[in-house]
């Protein structure tokens, strides 16, 4: 039933899971019980390289001792009120996560999928209160391609068969656009009721799809032409991972709602938030939209706790300089197998040359043998995102990793 990598023991937990657990992921078959930094250990006690990074959400390394630290301290004190009183600690993270971005106002969530659906709730609101939409005829543009989680609404604005396909029927008011298409993209805005643009700065699960430089700037100049907000999708993206605090940032525009997520918590527990200014955000009222976690005293210490260290450590720095020394080092390899190599920062992705459609699982599961964990997406495409304290030597090490895996393809 499950590949020969897998151990005795190992297999024991993979069958655990296959008759109790609903089959609605495909894993590699390793069984992990401890990370630190940029590793991770399997119940047999061998250790990895982490390039995925639990898909960003694990920026700032495996179990990293500040965020713990936070995480035990308030733990012990306070986890949960639920918004129906005020805890100590909401005011503090909100003060902070809002000049920490430049927002007026944060709505505090749990999951990247809720942070979205609550951005599309404000865009609506705000398209029938100031932009004068008539009720129930608001429109959302969405870029073709993108991810943003296998809600209902997610799955609306979806291109792919396997998210969408006999889930219907779907969110109206939704419509899609090609990305890195500013032509299109005017064209679609010329419609009054299109109330907001929810566009990934780069598409993380397309397999790092990165937009011509100037994109980002064409969007935000159309969606203050047209009188239409611009929604970031920073939940991958976002956090210091692309080289930057934010990928917005490469190209210096700012975002009417802002999504985060992933390492908002450092990979400790589910923290996401929607930041926008006041004409946006105070459109909801009380009873309108919430969560009973959202905004919980132990989400709000461990997100202060992540954030400081993205600071403290430069993250988005190491990641720009990782990122462009793994690139190059990947580059030097000349290899026939890989025909693209792209990204930003440490948000990278390759593109696997071989007439074996599982060529990308097969090499995953080599580079696994060989004591490295990345992932495919999209059949070909292989990200490569490790946690953003990597080092130069350790990027040399799964370089030498990579090349020794690529002869399974040989």
């Amino acid at each position: 039933m499950f590949s020969n990598t897998a151990s005795s023991e190992t297999a024991k937990f993979l069958e655990l899971e296959e008759k109790y657990g609903a089959h609605n992921y495909h894993p590699l078959p390793v069984v992990l019980n401890r990370g630190k930094g940029v590793f991770l250990w399997d119940v047999q006690g061998k250790r990895y390289y982490d390039f995925l990074s639990g898909y960003s959400a694990v920026n700032q390394g495996h179990c990293h001792p500040a965020i713990i630290s936070a995480l035990v301290e308030q733990a012990q004190k306070l986890t949960l009120t639920s918004r129906a009183f005020h805890n100590d600690l909401l005011g503090e993270y909100s003060k902070y996560i809002t000049e920490y971005f430049g927002y007026d106002k944060v709505l505090p969530m749990n999951t990247g999928v809720e942070g979205g659906e609550t951005a599309i709730k404000l865009a609506r609101r705000w398209g029938y209160v100031n932009k004068g939409i008539p009720d129930n005829q608001a429109k959302i543009i969405f870029a073709e391609h993108n991810f943003w989680g296998r809600t209902l609404a997610a799955i609306s604005s979806s291109t792919d068969p396997s998210s969408y396909q006999k889930f219907g029927p779907y969110m109206p008011g939704f419509e899609l656009v090609p990305y890195n298409n500013l032509p299109e993209l005017e064209k679609a805005f010329q419609d009054q009721n299109v109330a907001a643009f929810m566009v990934e700065p780069i598409q993380g699960e397309a397999g790092v799809v990165c937009p011509d430089e100037g994109y980002l700037k064409g969007v935000r100049n159309l969606c203050t032409e047209y009188n239409v907000l611009f929604i970031a999708d920073e939940i991958q993206t976002g956090l210091c991972r692309t080289g930057k605090m934010l990928a917005c940032d490469h190209e210096d525009v700012r975002p009417d709602i802002l999504i985060l997520g992933k390492a908002l918590s450092g990979g400790v527990l589910p923290v996401s938030a929607v930041l926008a200014d006041d004409e946006i955000m105070l459109n909801i009222h009380p009873g309108e939209h919430g969560s009973t976690y959202g905004g919980n005293p132990l989400a709000c210490k461990v997100a202060m706790a992540a954030l400081q260290v993205l600071k403290d450590e430069d993250l988005a720095q190491n990641a720009e300089d990782m990122g462009r020394l793994l690139r190059k080092e990947l580059n030097n390899l000349e290899t026939p197998l890989i025909t693209n190599i792209r990204g930003k920062g440490l948000l990278n992705a390759i593109v696997v040359n071989h007439p074996d459609p599982n060529a990308a699982l097969t090499f995953c599961l080599e580079l696994m043998k060989n004591g490295l964990l990345a992932k495919p997406t999209h059949g070909d495409k292989i990200r490569f995102a490790p946690p953003l304290i990597i080092k130069k030597d350790q990027i040399i090490e799964c370089v030498q990793i990579i090349k020794h895996s690529l002869q399974v393809l040989d």
